[in-house]
């Protein structure tokens, strides 16, 4: 949890050390980050959440014995992850699609490739950091594409259409773009109002859907879309 104007601190789970290094070399180069401390199995990664509270935890989808989505359940039951809690970003490769959307709904801020440059990778930590959706540009239209397509190919349940006319028109707007990945400015750009407008309406959309994360608001968003 951050505290005035300290560095964010952050987390690092990944159980190829080559990986949990580089990660830690970059985040500890910038004055406004860094790293409280590194695990790289979903147990040590749970207790160090616990104990070091971080504002971001960078956790691999895949790890031996619990692994990245054991890690979030676990946070979201104990109500540690988002709001006030941990935001999580996902480290993941292409051939693990088929957990994004499982981890959307969980309730991670995004995903965030291993082979991503520097700057897409301190983007997505200062992102998360403040709440924001931490899908970098070339994740977000890869991911949403294909789960897009897969949503739009299946019945939407009758009690998601009922929480969506919860939104006024104007919600829905910010929901939708929410979905396609953009970040509070593109979206204030795309809408011609203030960013501050539109984290007051991403603010308003949680807590009518029951949402804890911008990640889980992207995923209704695309699991909605016809």
């Amino acid at each position: 949890m951050r505290s005035g104007e300290a560095p964010i601190s952050v987390v690092i789970a990944d159980d190829e050390r080559v990986v949990r290094d580089g990660l830690r070399a970059i985040l500890e180069t910038q004055d406004d980050i860094t790293v409280a401390g590194v695990a790289a199995d979903g147990d040590h990664a749970l207790r160090l959440c616990g104990t070091l509270r971080p504002d971001v935890l960078l956790l691999d989808v895949r790890m031996p014995g619990h692994d990245g989505l054991w890690v979030l359940g676990e946070l979201a039951r104990t109500g540690e992850l988002g709001g006030n809690g941990v935001h999580a970003v996902m480290l993941t490769t292409f051939d693990l699609d088929e957990y994004v959307d499982e981890a959307l709904t969980l309730g991670a801020n995004g995903f965030l490739l291993k082979t991503s440059s520097y700057e897409e990778l301190l983007t997505a930590v200062r992102a998360a950091a403040g709440g924001d959706g931490a899908l970098s540009p070339g994740v977000a239209r890869r991911v949403i594409g294909g789960y897009v397509a897969h949503r739009r190919a299946r019945r939407v349940d009758a009690a998601d259409l009922a929480r969506l006319r919860e939104l006024t028109p104007r919600e829905q707007d910010v929901l939708r773009l929410v979905g396609q990945g953009l970040s509070n400015g593109e979206i204030a750009a795309e809408l011609v109002v203030s960013e501050h407008t539109v984290k007051t309406h991403v603010s308003r959309i949680l807590t009518k859907l029951g949402l804890r994360s911008r990640g889980q608001a992207a995923a209704f968003s695309r699991r909605v879309a016809h």
